[in-house]
């Protein structure tokens, strides 16, 4: 059977064709989205030093694992590594990779980032980001796309405390597809000191993407029992989440906790998906080449 799933959906009352290992359940658009935007901190520091290069060191611990928001009936924490490198040019590179608790392998995939980011405008409030990442999966059978292009333009206002980022990303390998994301903030400072800073940082993240499914449809011919495969191209809204996370830097280390919520959207058949939740926790530390 072919698999076309590039994020899973469980579409209620049709057949899907893909294979039976949680490896295959794979979520392409939370790749993307965490590599795409680069770190704040790092954002912040390029946009304000002229020739200067930094490192930046960070983990991300989730609480509950949940593809394009759906819940998948696997109970597992997952755990993202990432390490950036950034100059104050614009050029960013990044590796990351994907630990599940549940899933076999457990490491899932690693992922080489590179690209290029410019604050543009007379006050800098506007930001373009062009990048390309290329995906090793520890499955050889997972490579349906082993590459990603993508372009964003993201803007803010005078104080620098709102801000929206829009990206469109292509992915391609053995298939193609395509995606659409956004993700707005807003700071709200609860302390500040010259070394030190606490903030709480709402964000609103909305991902749509193109899918293509592959239903099944069971048919009786000349008394034959026949299967029928249909394959069907969806553009919709996927999933919207929001983050509640904290915020807190002291010198170079950064620290955030929080709590994030799924609110997925229907497609095609699907009915019944509820509202997921999770909390995470990331620690970062900078390095200052």
């Amino acid at each position: 059977m072919k698999k076309y799933i590039a994020l899973l959906l469980w579409l209620s009352g049709l057949t899907f064709a893909y294979s039976q290992e949680p490896t295959k359940e794979k979520e392409i658009d939370d790749l993307i989205e965490e590599l795409f935007m680069e770190d704040e901190v790092i954002n912040e520091l390029t946009a304000s030093l002229k020739n200067s290069q930094f490192l930046y060191v960070s983990a991300t611990y989730n609480s509950d694992t949940y593809f394009s928001g759906r819940d998948i009936d696997i109970d597992q924490y997952n755990i993202t590594p990432q390490i950036t490198y950034a100059h104050s040019n614009g050029i960013f590179a990044s590796l990351s990779g994907i630990y599940y608790s549940e899933f076999v392998p457990k490491w899932d995939v690693t992922t080489a980032t590179l690209g290029f980011g410019k604050n543009i405008g007379a006050k800098k409030l506007f930001k373009y980001s062009v990048s390309y990442s290329k995906y090793f999966y520890a499955n050889d059978i997972d490579n349906i796309y082993t590459n990603t292009l993508n372009a964003g333009l993201a803007v803010r206002n005078k104080k620098r405390n709102i801000g929206t980022q829009i990206s469109a990303s292509y992915l391609f390998g053995e298939d193609q597809s395509f995606e659409i994301a956004s993700r707005s903030f807003v700071d709200v400072n609860l302390l500040k000191t010259k070394k030190t800073s606490l903030k709480f940082r709402p964000q609103l993240n909305i991902v749509a993407g193109k899918q293509t499914i592959e239903l099944a449809r069971i048919y009786s011919q000349d008394g034959q029992m026949l299967t029928e495969y249909i394959e069907n191209d969806v553009f919709d809204l996927i999933n919207t989440q929001i983050n509640l996370p904290l915020q807190f830097s002291t010198n170079s280390f950064d620290f955030e906790a929080g709590y994030n919520i799924n609110f997925p959207n229907a497609l095609g058949d699907e009915s019944n998906l509820k509202n997921t939740g999770f909390f995470s926790f990331s620690v970062g530390y900078l390095i200052d080449l």
